[in-house]
């Protein structure tokens, strides 16, 4: 990745969030990242996906709430996106583990997730209840930070096989 690739600048105001993130008394909740298209298409924001339940003390953290637009969906964006945000998690904020959680139901992201290169751990069985009272089974995926090489290796490619 070159410095002046669309969501390398596009993470121009993430830096203080990741400032705050490694001061244990000035955790802000959650920390995201506006995404910007690839140079290819017009320089807008297309998604966000946010750092969740922070904890600095084990040096955990969950990316949570991928939200892309459809038009990006399938392109490199996310691959591109996923691999700014561990390098973050595990080599700037030393993570030792990152999680990724998604509804059972959801195969989509489950899949998505699993080809990231991040492991299932396993199921939360009715571990939350929607306002309409149905129960939601919870998959929970990570990377562990001796699986970053092998992991970083594989969206690099993934992203190039994208742009090539």
């Amino acid at each position: 990745m070159k410095a002046e690739d669309p969501l390398l600048v596009a993470l121009a105001t993430f830096p203080s969030q990741v400032d705050q993130l490694s001061q244990p008394n000035r955790i802000p909740s959650w920390a995201g990242l506006d995404m910007a298209l690839p140079a290819a298409y017009p320089r807008r924001p297309v998604g966000v996906i946010t750092f969740l339940n922070i904890r600095p003390d084990n040096k955990h953290l969950e990316i949570d709430s991928t939200w892309l637009a459809t038009s990006t969906q399938c392109t490199a964006i996310n691959a591109e996106a996923k691999l700014l945000l561990l390098n973050n998690a595990l080599e700037t904020l030393e993570c030792v583990a990152v999680e990724f959680r998604t509804h059972w139901h959801n195969r989509r992201s489950r899949a998505a997730i699993a080809a990231l290169g991040a492991k299932q751990d396993g199921v939360l069985r009715n571990h939350d209840v929607w306002r309409d009272a149905t129960v939601r089974d919870v998959v929970v995926f990570s990377i562990i930070d001796r699986e970053w090489p092998t992991v970083r290796l594989g969206l690099r490619e993934k992203v190039r096989s994208f742009t090539e």
